[in-house]
């Protein structure tokens, strides 16, 4: 092989080589960030998305994704305020909006994040009561958000949502917190049968008060019970007569004693 023919050829591989160190294709959601000899290209900052040319040797670029990431923080022994031990897991949610911070500014954020998201859950978890992670959640969730965001702020990073995931409670403090529901269940009954029985007194009372204002009508109710005992098709009806009822005729008793009635005798028969 010729000389020339050798020289074409090593240029040529040169020259790809060349091309495949300065040309990178960058993504809708990522961006580069360009160092120049070891320092950061405070002209362009981050590039992309699209084709982009770097000096061969002289350029290094570093690509940084700007979605979401969803970070699992792994289960953490927990104490809280009332001396309760439990095991608790959460979400984080954050992205990166500032790629040269993320970059510059930590070694690697996505274990910073997930370090500090860790020590941060421990230290609010274990200053509320369980009362409050039971029932307060969504305040427990906005505090901790808070916190993770200022810290994650200088990097570069924005959480967006930190949400507790489970509570994994001991099995005496659930049989204990069982056994409170149904005291709670049972409380609540009580007090709605309670409530029902004065409720019927009252209206007994008022139903009461009417009859006594009206004579007439407790007659028609005792005339109407021994209809309904009729339609039951028995063989033997008792039904008891009042006193009421028997009035009208002992005043007719008196008035023919009054007035001279032949009968001596005080009895009514019916």
């Amino acid at each position: 092989m010729e000389p020339a023919s050798i020289l074409i050829i090593v240029v040529v591989v040169f020259a790809i080589i060349v091309l495949a160190n300065a040309i990178r294709i960058l993504r809708e959601y990522e961006r580069g960030v360009v160092f120049r000899l070891g320092r950061l290209v405070p002209a362009t900052g981050s590039k992309g998305p699209g084709l982009i040319l770097l000096i061969p040797i002289i350029d290094k670029m570093v690509r940084v994704s700007l979605r979401t990431v969803v970070m699992d923080v792994p289960p953490q022994d927990i104490i809280t305020e009332d001396n309760v031990s439990i095991k608790v897991n959460a979400v984080v949610y954050f992205r990166v909006i500032e790629p040269q911070k993320a970059i510059v500014e930590v070694e690697n954020y996505l274990f910073a994040t997930s370090q500090l998201s860790q020590t941060t859950l421990r230290s609010v978890l274990g200053q509320s009561e369980l009362d409050d992670l039971l029932s307060q959640r969504e305040k427990i969730n906005q505090k901790l958000q808070q916190i993770i965001d200022a810290h994650t702020e200088s990097w570069g990073i924005k959480v967006s949502n930190v949400e507790v995931k489970q509570i994994d409670l001991p099995q005496e403090m659930q049989r204990a917190m069982a056994k409170q529901a149904e005291a709670e269940r049972e409380r609540r009954s009580k007090i709605i049968a309670a409530e029902g029985e004065f409720q019927a007194s009252q209206r007994l009372a008022d139903a009461a008060k009417i009859l006594s204002d009206q004579p007439s009508a407790l007659t028609l109710r005792y005339l109407q019970t021994l209809r309904e005992i009729a339609t039951e098709n028995n063989s033997t009806t008792i039904f008891p007569v009042p006193i009421d009822l028997l009035t009208p005729f002992l005043g007719a008793n008196q008035e023919k004693k009054n007035y001279g009635s032949p009968s001596s005798s005080s009895d009514i028969v019916l």
